[in-house]
Order: C-alpha cells, then sequence, then structure tokens
C-alpha cells in the first residue's frame, strides 16, 4: 500500500473570489477541516496554506474520507513529499510508479509547478516518464499520454514538491458558515433533509426546526426527522441545533374553524411564522424548505404565493425544480434516504387539499382561527431538543 506524509486540499469556486474574500474563506475552510478531523478523531501534525491549495500534514488515512466531506473541498490527494530538485522529484515518482503500475500496464505522468524554477512543467514530466521506464522498463510498462491506465502527478511548489496517485472528489461548494444561517424546515420525510443539505453546501449553517404535529402524526415521524439530522451531521464540523414545535393543537384550530381544503395552506403559513420568530432568536438570514414545484397536489405556484403572503422574509426552496428521482439520488448520496422512509403522514390532510389558494380567503380563514394567539402559545412551548 502506497503511503503519504500530506494530503492535498483542492478547491474551486474559492479561488474565483476576490482577495479579500478569498482569503476570508480560505480560512473558514481550515478552520472547519481542523473541527472535521478533531470530531472524526483523525491524527494530523498541522494544516498550512498557499495559494490554491491547503496541506494536512498526516499519514493517518481517515483524513482522506473526513476532509472530503468538508464543503468547499473539490478533491483531495494522499501525497509524499520531496525536494524541488528534478533529481529527487524523478526517485519518487520512480517509487510510486513501482507501487501503482502494474506489469505490462501504461501511464503518463501529469506535472504542474509554480513557483521559479530551471525548468519547466514538461521537463518534470518527461524527467518522471524517463525515470519510471528505467525502473520499470523490463516489467513492460509504457507511456500512453492519451488514455493511461495509471496517471502519476507531480507538483512541484516553490522548494517542495508532491507526488501522488490519487484523486479523491470533494463535496464541493462554499464553506460553512460563510452564507450566514438559515432555519431550515424538518418534516420526517425525503425532501427537507435534502434541502438543507444543498444550503449547507452554499455555506449557511443550518439550525432545525421540527414541527410536530402530533396527534395527527406519530412519534414514527419524529424519530425519522431526528434520524435524519444525525446523519447530516457527518457533513457539519460545528453540529446543529434543533428546535421542536408543538403543531398538532394549530392543525386542529384550523380543521375546527376553517375551510378543510386551506389546512395545508394554513399549516404551512404557521409553521413559516414560528421559523420567523426561531430566526429573531437566532439571528438568522431566512427560511429553507424541502418545496418542490408540482411534486405534491398542495405545491402548486399559487399556494406557494399564498403561503408567503405579507411574511415579509425570505424563504429558500432549493429542491423548486427537482423531481422525486433527483431529490432522491441526493438524499441516497448524502446518507438521509433510509432514514427517511417508512409508514406514516399527517392525518390532517384533507383528501382534496386546495391547488389554487385565494390569498383573501386564507387571511379570512387566519382571522377566524385567531393565528396570533395561536403563534404566541406555540412560541412559548417550543424547545431546543439537540444542541
Amino acid at each position: 500500500m502506497l503511503g503519504f506524509d500530506v494530503v492535498i486540499v483542492r478547491y474551486d469556486e474559492i479561488a474565483l473570489k476576490g482577495r479579500y474574500v478569498r482569503n476570508r474563506y480560505e480560512r473558514a475552510l481550515v478552520n472547519n477541516l481542523k473541527m472535521m478531523l478533531e470530531r472524526g478523531g483523525a491524527r494530523y501534525t498541522g494544516i498550512t496554506r498557499e495559494r490554491g491549495r491547503i496541506f494536512i500534514h498526516t499519514s493517518d488515512e481517515r483524513v482522506i474520507g473526513l476532509a472530503s466531506r468538508v464543503f468547499g473541498v473539490a478533491s483531495v490527494s494522499p501525497a509524499l513529499t520531496t525536494t524541488s530538485r528534478l533529481m529527487d522529484i524523478g526517485w519518487l515518482a520512480a517509487r510510486v510508479g513501482d507501487l501503482v503500475i502494474g506489469d505490462g500496464e501504461s501511464f503518463a505522468v501529469r506535472s504542474r509547478r509554480t513557483g521559479s524554477h530551471g525548468f519547466t512543467s514538461r521537463d518534470v514530466a518527461v524527467h518522471c516518464g524517463d525515470a519510471i521506464l528505467r525502473e520499470m522498463g523490463e516489467r513492460g510498462v509504457y507511456v500512453d499520454l492519451t488514455s493511461p491506465q495509471h496517471e502519476i502527478h507531480v507538483e512541484v511548489r516553490g522548494e517542495s514538491a508532491y507526488v501522488y496517485s490519487r484523486i479523491e472528489r470533494g463535496v464541493g461548494g462554499l464553506p460553512l458558515g460563510t452564507q450566514g444561517k438559515m432555519i431550515a424546515l424538518l418534516s420526517g420525510g425525503i425532501d427537507s433533509p435534502v434541502a438543507a443539505w444543498l444550503m449547507m453546501k452554499r455555506g449557511c449553517e443550518i439550525v432545525f426546526l421540527y414541527c410536530n404535529n402530533h396527534p395527527f402524526s406519530d412519534e414514527e415521524t419524529r424519530r425519522r426527522a431526528m434520524e435524519c439530522i444525525e446523519a447530516l451531521r457527518v457533513w457539519s464540523p460545528i453540529g446543529f441545533r434543533v428546535y421542536e414545535a408543538p403543531n398538532g393543537e394549530n392543525l386542529r384550530v384550523f380543521l375546527d374553524r376553517c375551510d378543510e381544503k386551506l389546512v395545508c395552506v394554513l399549516c404551512k403559513r404557521m409553521m413559516y411564522r414560528i421559523a420567523i420568530e426561531i430566526m429573531k432568536r437566532e439571528k438568522a438570514h431566512g427560511i429553507v424548505t424541502g418545496t418542490s414545484l408540482g411534486q405534491v397536489a398542495s405545491q402548486t405556484a399559487q399556494n406557494l404565493m399564498a403561503e408567503a403572503y405579507q411574511l415579509s422574509y425570505p424563504i429558500y426552496h432549493p429542491l423548486i425544480g427537482l423531481d422525486k428521482k433527483e431529490i432522491i439520488t441526493i438524499a441516497e448520496r448524502i446518507g438521509t434516504y433510509t432514514s427517511s422512509i417508512g409508514p406514516g403522514s399527517c392525518t390532517a390532510m384533507p383528501d382534496h387539499p386546495a391547488t389554487e389558494a385565494k390569498i383573501e380567503r386564507v387571511l379570512l380563514a387566519e382571522e377566524n382561527a385567531g393565528v396570533e394567539e395561536l403563534l404566541q402559545r406555540t412560541i412559548e412551548r417550543t424547545k431546543v431538543v439537540k444542541s
């Protein structure tokens, strides 16, 4: 097995930022990497950064998987370090090639260089290729620059050089926490954890709000929601705060005093009002939902307009243009799908919910229900269940 003494961390989008913002994002990324590695119990001796690269000084295999899950990381490579002298680079490339390339297999050397040196990137590739052929020529290996079976990578940066053969894809996005804080509504289904994850990928710190619809939903639904949060923890070095609000009494009032067809719209507006109060408490910047346009009968453009009418706070729907299959694919990838599936639904949902809710009828229904009093009682009973 090929060892390593450093893990090279690359980023893409951060490099496009201006100098001040890029420096701030790089510092945030380094800080998130440290927290992720420490939470995962991985060993490392230090983290350094240069323009376009972050170096984690370690030989612990766990670092590779942990670092690749940090938002903002485009890819990682475990590498071996040497000097920037061509002789030393060639010797190390031959050692790596001997471990990686099998008898009769093809290879290519891919090189890049940063700094002032007496040779070009092409010189590095040619020298390393010759060194590998001298080392392994009798084993039938050969160079194929178009479609090689193996690639040996060399990065020369200043007085150091790094040789590696492995590139692990990262999660990408922006460092967590660089885009403020969001309140994510969590339902216990497939969609809302995916929506939260996508906003995390864009750099948002997430605070979860679970509106418990008991007795119109069961403990299984709550369990699934909390399991989804646990599944998402592997992507967050900073953890989550989770609020739980009792919403069942509100649904009871809506069913008793309002047109049954409007219950879903009234329920969503109440959830938004609760989330707004949590936003104020957390100094957050918006609300995140798992809404996908047209996925269910109540998720129509007209209903979305009625749900957000006069609430005056930003509401984000990161899944708005995705279909169910696309959402499930992401859920499977991020580890929330298994926790999201199972029996259980909200029994307050009418058989024929409104699909073209009229704003004036919604406002009249809220007046009849006394939503401000309901909201006040709900907020008084809302609690932090995890932190």
